[in-house]
């Protein structure tokens, strides 16, 4: 997680190193990295982040952080160390298997 040090020299407060304000879209884009990994192309991971922010706009699923759910790219999180990022569907859909198409 990235320290805004420029807050902690202005602000004279150690806080703001322990807790970072962060953009959701940035913590789904670093998700959607760890998810496919640091080797994937990056053309698939822009489009994969395309793609799942163009979901949470839609309202296809929330994201959670640390237990708090967030609808929107452009919320702000308060991070230390490890956020536990989290995607939750609004409503429960039945999913098909493959093999039961069949």
């Amino acid at each position: 997680m990235p320290l805004d040090l420029h807050a902690v020299t202005v602000n004279g407060s150690g806080a703001f190193a322990l807790a970072t304000p962060v953009r959701v879209r940035e913590l789904v884009s670093w998700a959607v990295r760890e998810a496919i990994g640091a080797r994937a192309p990056h053309d698939k991971f822009a489009r994969m982040v395309r793609t799942t922010l163009a979901g949470l706009a839609a309202g296809r699923f929330t994201v959670h952080v640390d237990g708090r759910a967030y609808g929107d790219e452009n919320d702000v999180v308060m991070c230390g160390g490890v956020a536990d990022v989290r995607f939750f569907m609004p409503m429960r859909r039945s999913l098909v298997c493959p093999s039961e198409l069949a």
